[in-house]
């Protein structure tokens, strides 16, 4: 059996990421003596363990409410937000009190935003149950809600006071909604650590099975661990995207273009997919990235079923969905490229041939 991981985060208010099988055990003994009442925000799936989360903190002589919302995006509304304060403020909690967060990225992105917000900001600690989550949406201090005009569009950077990916909540997790999760580590290996592509193409099988095996946990917290590691270490230098955070948006320019124009209907992890191939093939036409680097991207995005290609036709509305994405400044498009695997840049401003030549190859 593979042992947990821990991965510090040496922001100005330091945390630890604890992965691995089994790590949720930890959680009660991580809240500070200080904290009287806890509120758990949590996805409607996930009220079994919930409410034993709650009932192990009640038993440490703390008072723990829990509140329920949608699952998915539809969770990450200000009318959301709005009922969650609702029952923070009925139940009387303080600046010393805190909020845990037990979901998927938009359950997550909703719990730290609450946080952030109640009486200017109390304790987060946060539980994501999705690949996605534990390698992106719950490390790094971003929360954030929707809008009818875009995705994160309203948030705060708030950072948590601990995190705990346990894969074992994985184990119930669709085999597609893990295999888009692991698109971010992908990300990872291409901006950072070429030792996760070739992880991933040596335990693509156990990654990807039906069932989470032992072999499966290995290679799962392996690869996260590093994930993990190389977003630490960016937002440890960079936690408020001034420049270096920026790396970390590999892929998400067109993906979240993707995800706009679908309404949603995507997974993240899947647009994502698709968006670094569209940068790869960006970089190749502005003669920063070799062919054969490209192709990587296909290859081992397909070797865990992501996609790598979207619709024909639609190129007007996804310019458009870039042009309000948060990387964008007044009418500069800015795109995160790769010269080579672990060396990204930016691109700003490419030429509109070139933007749209690099649709027409993700779209063939």
């Amino acid at each position: 059996m593979t042992e947990p991981a821990t991965v510090h985060v040496a922001t100005s208010q330091p945390y630890d990421v604890h992965v691995g099988r089994g790590v949720l055990s930890g959680v009660t003994a991580a809240i500070p003596d200080t904290v009287s009442t806890v509120a758990i925000i949590h996805a409607a799936p996930l009220a079994s363990w919930a409410a034993g989360l709650s009932k192990e903190i009640e038993q440490s002589g703390r008072t723990a409410v829990t509140i329920e919302v949608p699952d998915a995006e539809s969770g990450k509304t200000a009318e959301v937000a709005a009922f969650c304060w609702g029952v923070l403020g009925k139940s009387n909690l303080t600046r010393s009190d805190l909020v845990i967060g037990i979901g998927g990225g938009a359950v997550t992105d909703l719990a730290g935003f609450v946080a952030a917000t109640w009486l200017r900001g109390i304790g987060v600690i946060q539980i994501p149950t999705t690949v996605l989550a534990m390698v992106d949406a719950a490390v790094g201090g971003k929360t954030g809600i929707n809008t009818a005009e875009g995705k994160n569009l309203v948030g705060a950077f708030h950072e948590p006071l601990s995190v705990w990916c346990d894969t074992e909540l994985l184990e119930t997790l669709p085999v597609n909604d893990r295999v888009a999760g692991l698109a971010e580590v992908v990300k990872a290996g291409f901006i950072a650590r070429p030792e996760i592509l070739d992880w991933i193409e040596e335990d693509h099988a156990a990654l990807t099975a039906e069932t989470l095996g032992d072999e499966g946990h290995a290679a799962l917290t392996r690869v996260m661990t590093s994930a993990i590691e190389v977003k630490a270490e960016v937002v440890a230098a960079d936690l408020k995207e001034s420049h270096l955070r920026e790396i970390l948006n590999y892929g998400h320019t067109f993906g979240h273009a993707i995800e706009y124009t679908e309404r949603y209907a995507w997974r993240h992890g899947s647009a994502v997919a698709v968006g670094m191939v569209f940068a790869a093939e960006l970089a190749h036409l502005a003669g920063r990235l070799d062919e054969a680097t490209v192709a990587r991207h296909r290859s081992i995005l397909e070797l865990l079923g992501l996609p790598t290609t979207y619709a024909a036709g639609k190129w007007d509305a996804l310019l458009t969905a870039m042009r309000r994405d948060k990387k964008t400044r007044g009418a500069l498009l800015r795109f995160v490229v790769l010269t080579r695997i672990g060396s990204p840049e930016r691109l700003e401003g490419p030429d509109p041939t070139l933007l749209a030549a690099a649709y027409d190859a993700v779209s063939r």
